[in-house]
């Protein structure tokens, strides 16, 4: 299906542990994840990436669903007055000068979870902002489990973890499933590699301080061969395609 019936979904709460929110209006919406202020401040909904529209960048193609996740936010948003709120050590601006937050309406409804939950974002947390993103997979899995919004379009399927289906998608953000085959570590780096050449085939690579936050939530690295994950990053190209793991969250493990 496309998109359910909103109103056949619960609204989302924002979760605690964050902020008391300040509050603003909302006078344009730029897309689905990004509005403008009445003070004339650009927010951007952290933890979050909606599909995407050119606004104004040469040679960008509208991703499948942009105007529709646009749209939702401007029924949720347009007009009326929005609660800002922080986790305590996340940061709240981007290099653009943009305001990061998580988003809640008067009536009580978490922008990012709703729009998760009608499937019209993924995930897309960072290392300096990744107090909610447990919650926020939760939803993501429920909404593609479904089938909702962007994931009954082939343009957001889960890739498979092989370097010939990832070669085509240098330089975009996707979400890769497969098995870990071999773990190998230097004194600066983990690689998990997904195939039996690893100067061909899909890798991650994971530096050590990262590395140490992963032990820290419980998780040996070396464990992980032999286990299928689903991994979520930009790819690129380094020996064959890789995703750079700069936080634990990053990881799903899945069942055997």
């Amino acid at each position: 299906m496309l998109l359910s019936n909103p109103a056949s979904l619960q609204a989302q709460s924002l979760p605690e542990g964050l902020s008391e929110p300040t509050w603003g209006r909302v006078v344009e919406v730029v897309d689905g994840d990004t509005v403008r202020l009445e003070n004339g401040r650009e927010v951007r909904f952290v933890g979050l990436q909606a599909p995407k529209l050119p606004l104004g960048r040469a040679n960008f193609s509208t991703w499948p669903l942009a105007p529709e996740a646009k749209s939702a936010v401007e029924a949720l948003l347009l007009g009326r007055e929005v609660g800002l709120a922080y986790a305590e050590d996340g940061r709240r601006e981007d290099r653009y000068g943009r305001i990061l937050a998580q988003l809640v309406t008067r009536e009580g409804v978490w922008i990012q979870g709703r729009l998760l939950e009608l499937g019209l974002a993924r995930v897309y947390s960072f290392p300096d902002n990744r107090a909610l993103a447990p919650e926020m997979l939760t939803l993501e899995r429920a909404a593609r489990r479904a089938g909702r919004g962007i994931w009954d379009h082939p343009f957001y399927r889960i890739r498979e973890a092989r370097a010939g289906a990832l070669w085509p998608l240098l330089d975009s953000f996707q979400l890769v499933e497969g098995e870990v085959r071999e773990v190998f570590s230097s004194s600066r780096n983990t690689y998990l590699n997904f195939g039996e050449d690893w100067r061909e085939d899909f890798s991650l690579q994971i530096p050590r301080a990262v590395r140490d936050d992963f032990r820290g939530q419980g998780v040996e690295l070396d464990s992980l061969a032999g286990r299928r994950v689903r991994v979520r990053g930009w790819i690129s190209a380094y020996n064959g395609p890789l995703i750079r793991i700069s936080h634990p969250e990053q990881i799903e493990l899945l069942e055997p």
